[in-house]
């Protein structure tokens, strides 16, 4: 049985003039577990995580907790100076929370022993789920297939967030068993849950996010015609997504629902005025 499974939504961190805006951190996060998401991941790339400081982070998921049960929330944990990672980690793991989601530490490209130690120290002072993010197109860094599997037998580590754009990866990792495989590149979502990943953590699931947990569904039910059409009505909005820098288009979409301000922090920038007007034709 997956630890882990369904779609979470990678989510985005409201701005109001600069400040968090929590009322509509509040606000979204209802709309979408109304929308039957499995869970939010916040705090992560998607939640521009590097341009909040330490505070505003626990301030991010203290919030959230207010009105969501911590069975639904996974937090990011980021950075490359292993004890402040692990005095964040011991705060948060003072709340209730259902995982933590880790990447590799950006920027500095250990080699794959040093990988093996940095997430073995997460993981031996983790009293939650660890779920790895395998992205080495934001840290400069791959995780090696084997390196996965020799974190894979620590007790903690139980899923992986998949980016790493190797289908052979993937392929084996579905086959081993011994992680909860979520795809983390959206245009991904549909082959990996027909190959027999778990789930997916995705940005543009905050749009349509029904229509995201309607496929993953169907495929669980062996309906792939009906998901594959799902997906293919998805996949423009997808594309749309991702056009510029994420989470740009997603929170310009959103704020064109009325969601959310479109806001972002330096050196993030709203979506150009061409994407805009795309976007609003997405919406239309």
């Amino acid at each position: 049985m997956p630890v882990f499974s369904g779609i979470w939504v990678a989510l985005v961190t409201p701005f109001a003039d600069g400040a968090i805006d929590f009322p509509a951190l509040r606000r979204l996060s209802a709309h979408l577990l109304e929308a039957g998401v499995a869970g939010l991941v916040v705090c992560g790339t998607t939640g521009e995580a590097a341009a909040l400081s330490k505070a505003e982070q626990l301030a991010v998921l203290d919030a959230l907790l207010e009105t969501v049960p911590g069975e639904r929330l996974v937090m990011g944990l980021a950075g490359n100076n292993l004890a402040d990672l692990l005095a964040l980690q011991r705060e948060v793991q003072k709340r209730p929370v259902a995982g933590l989601l880790v990447p590799a530490p950006y920027y500095i490209r250990p080699s794959q022993s040093g990988l093996l130690a940095w997430f073995g120290a997460i993981a031996d002072g983790a009293e939650v789920p660890v779920i790895l993010y395998d992205i080495p197109y934001r840290t400069g860094v791959r995780l090696e297939l084997e390196t996965l599997r020799q974190l894979a037998r620590h007790p903690r580590i139980v899923a992986i967030k998949d980016c790493g754009g190797e289908i052979d990866k993937t392929q084996a990792l579905i086959a081993d068993g011994q992680l909860d495989v979520l795809a983390g590149e959206d245009a991904q979502i549909f082959a990996t849950l027909c190959h027999g990943g778990s789930g997916a953590i995705a940005a543009s699931a905050h749009i349509h996010p029904e229509r995201f947990v309607a496929m993953a569904e169907r495929v669980a039910a062996s309906d792939l015609k009906g998901a594959r059409a799902i997906f293919g009505e998805l996949q423009p909005l997808i594309r749309l997504a991702f056009a510029e820098p994420n989470p740009a288009p997603v929170k310009s979409l959103l704020a064109m629902r009325g969601l959310i301000r479109d806001e972002l922090r330096a050196p993030m920038q709203p979506s150009s005025p061409a994407l805009l007007q795309r976007l609003r034709s997405e919406l239309a």
